[in-house]
């Protein structure tokens, strides 16, 4: 009598359902199915119908057995274990056809997915690399083959943007050395203008149209851009010869009207003649 009652006791805790066996499994660790929904974001009123072993309130036999496996993880139960118990249970009910399981099947486990702040990090990371290609391509165009014009002492030759401007040519004048020199964008172009002791005086990628006056009160003001044939200067409203007519990068180079005054000179040398 008493092998078959330590027989009996044995078996008894397989003939519990698989609701009950969840359900004082909770209770053991004194959660509520509020607290096991959050853990597991399992609806709560699936939760209940799991533990009630009401399977016609359940969305299936695939999301039912999903839903107990990741019941029984938040309280301590073996999910295969259960699983399987829960499998044999269905069957034994009719609802074995019910939705079959489809094999991987998995339900959301908030353990595997990512906080909400590596989202937004790799949201910024995103923009960040695509900011810094469109830095790079205006301004590194050819590896290895920047072009200093500052310390060549080579002009480019005139190419106005617009017939709005008069070139020193057409006006017959040559602008102030104290002249207003104005950058215009003909097409998308990164600049960067700093003075001789290298504090930045602007910083950024101009789309056509956009202009930027160089500070008259600037200390040697110079340029770095990778896109030189993107931009037309004038002084006092006369266009000067471009800084470059190639997508090249160029720095060092200066752009006070005193600078581009004397660019200018050494591209194009006096041609008058003495009088004999």
């Amino acid at each position: 009598m008493a092998e078959e009652t330590k027989d009996d006791e044995n078996v008894e805790p397989h003939l519990q359902s698989t609701g009950a066996l969840l359900r004082q499994a909770r209770e053991q660790k004194d959660m509520s199915l509020e607290e096991i929904a959050k853990k597991t974001r399992i609806p709560q009123r699936h939760l209940a119908a799991l533990e009630s072993g009401d399977f016609g309130a359940l969305p299936g036999r695939t999301y039912t057995i999903g839903f107990a496996k990741s019941f029984a993880r938040s309280v301590g139960l073996s999910d295969a274990s259960i699983g399987t118990q829960l499998r044999e249970e269905m069957e034994e009910q009719g609802h074995g056809a019910y939705q079959p399981e489809m094999s991987g099947y998995a339900p959301a486990n908030p353990s595997s997915i990512p906080p909400r702040y590596l989202a937004w990090t790799a949201a910024g990371i995103g923009i960040f690399v695509l900011v810094g290609y469109l830095v790079w391509r205006t301004l590194i165009l050819n590896p290895g083959e920047i072009t200093e014009v500052a310390d060549s002492g080579t002009a480019a030759e005139a190419g106005p943007a617009n017939s709005d401007p008069q070139t020193i040519e057409s006006s017959g004048t040559t602008p102030s050395s104290d002249g207003t020199v104005v950058l215009t964008a003909t097409e998308t172009v990164w600049m960067k203008i700093y003075d001789a002791e290298g504090k930045r005086l602007f910083e950024n990628q101009m789309t056509a149209g956009e202009t930027f006056t160089v500070p008259a009160d600037a200390n040697e003001p110079q340029i770095l851009t990778g896109r030189p044939d993107a931009l037309t200067v004038t002084i006092d409203g006369q266009v000067v010869p471009q800084l470059g007519t190639a997508e090249r990068t160029i720095k060092d180079v200066g752009v006070s009207a005193a600078a581009l005054l004397a660019r200018g000179e050494a591209s194009n040398p006096a041609d008058d003649v003495p009088a004999e």
